[in-house]
This record gives C-alpha cells, structure tokens and sequence, in this order.
C-alpha cells in the first residue's frame, strides 16, 4: 500500500490502474479512522479492483470557532487500519498540496445544504463540496463512499454529482455504533467519561424515532417533540436542532408520507454530535 500526498502522484497511478481495465473506489475521510471508516472501506474493496482511501482535515469546511486545529490526527494508526481493510492508496495531502495561496474557486451546493447543519455551519457544505470535487477530479473514481451518520453531507454530494455531471457512483454505508448505541465518530474523543454517557441520549432518541415511525406514527410534530425529550433529560445536552426533513431535499418536514430524514445536532459538553434515522 503507498501513502501519497501528491495529487499529480496520485494521477498517475490511476492512470496506470485504468489501462490494465481496473475499476476504482475513493473513500473520503478526516482521518483518526475508525469502525464507521473500516465499513466504508470494507464495502469499496469488496465493490472494485483498487481503492484509494483520502486522510485530509479540509481547513475550508471548518468555520473560525470550529476545531480545525484540535481535530484529532494519527495517520500511523490510519496507516494500519488502511492496510488491513485491503485499500491500496492513502492520498494524505498538506493543505498546501489542495489549495493555492491565492485559491478563489468553491463549490457551493444551494437548497440541500440550507437546513440543518447548513443553518449554524453556514461554510461547511461550500468547504465539503469544494474538497470532494477536488478529490473527485484527482482521484476519477467510478464509485465514493460516504457514511450516514452524515446524511446531509450524503444528500449534497448526491446533489452535487447528479448536478455537475460527475458521472460517479455515490454509495451510501450505514451508521456503525458502539455495543451501548453511541454513533461511531472521531470526536467522540473529545469526551470525558461522564459525557461519553451523557451521549448515549442521542441514541435513545433515535431509538424512540424510530419506534414511532415503525409503529405508525405519522405526525412528525410529534415525533420531534418526543425525540427531544428523550435529551432534554440529560443535564448535559444542549440541543443544536432535532429536525425531521425529506430525504430528497432536506426541506423541513411534519409528515410521515414518503422518504424522510430526521437528524439531529447535540453538544454535550463542547463537543458536537450528530445522529439520525432515516426511512425510504
């Protein structure tokens, strides 16, 4: 497996896997990888020939407050879960190697990326969109997968692709979560003992979503409203949004009538969680 933080490098390669007829997988990530990742990977070397696997914290996606210089990094322990998983690139660029001093050109998603996340991150989707197609460019592949846990970030890249004609196949994963629910992420780090089990209040709520919406429930009203007292029990939570939106435009939603998302941003403590359920 190489590591390269070369785009031209890495180029160069694919060229070479598309003239023995190789197909090619891309997982986007951040790095300090985990069990989510590895499923993402596993599923892009089960689906293709080759896979390139890009660690990459995007300064641009970040706004000033957010944690770009604190997001965790460990591009050893990437290395090796890489490796393992059957991948067989990492693209690892500086923010140098992506973007030129004087950079001026962003792509910006509108409509799926206005609610949610998009309404108290307002740079992150411009900053995602603008990465990916970056990646997208560089990397050619014939399929990128991306996690649910992020369903607004899958909603714009499908946007995007569909939009801009990337001619890319866009492969949704499920959320992975730890044995008590919790959703896999990288800052659940950030936690201390006492608010890692603060958080297992996001998964109850999706729990208790989900089991209105199994049962019947149509009233989306009312399932938000039950969701968020399931965390306002927690001492520890703010909630940020708990929205149920459709799934085809994350526009906001109050009924049970077709494909929907119902996501939600928490912080407990300083650090940001989301989480979410969908159903087609």
């Amino acid at each position: 497996m190489r590591i390269e933080s070369n785009p031209e490098n890495v180029r160069a390669q694919v060229r070479e896997w598309r003239k023995q007829g190789l197909t090619v997988g891309l997982v986007p990530t951040m790095g300090y990888l985990h069990e989510g990742h590895k499923s993402l990977i596993d599923r892009a070397v089960k689906e293709n020939d080759r896979v390139v696997v890009s660690i990459f914290v995007n300064p641009i996606q970040f706004g000033p407050t957010e944690d770009l210089e604190s997001y965790p990094r460990d591009l050893n322990a990437d290395s090796r879960l890489v490796e393992n998983a059957g991948a067989s690139l990492i693209f690892a660029p500086q923010p140098e190697d992506m973007y030129a001093a004087d950079f001026s050109t962003y792509v910006q998603v509108n409509e799926v990326s206005e609610q949610l996340c998009g309404k108290t991150r307002p740079v992150h989707f411009r900053g995602v969109c603008t990465v990916v197609s970056k990646l997208f460019n560089i990397v050619a592949p014939d399929r990128a997968y991306f996690g649910q846990k992020d369903a607004q970030q899958l909603a714009v890249i499908r946007r995007m692709v569909r939009d801009l004609n990337f001619g890319i196949t866009i492969v949704g994963c499920p959320i992975v979560r730890e044995a008590d629910g919790l959703a896999k992420s990288s800052r659940n780090t950030y936690l201390s003992p006492e608010e890692r089990k603060a958080a297992l209040c996001l998964s109850r709520a999706v729990r208790r979503g989900e089991e209105l919406v199994d049962g019947g429930e149509t009233d989306g009203d009312k399932i938000i409203a039950e969701m968020r007292a399931v965390i306002e029990q927690e001492p520890l939570a703010e909630i940020e949004y708990v929205e149920m939106v459709s799934w085809d435009n994350i526009q906001i939603h109050h009924k049970v009538d077709g494909p929907i998302l119902t996501a939600m941003a928490v912080r407990i403590g300083k650090t940001r969680l989301i989480d979410n359920f969908i159903r087609e």
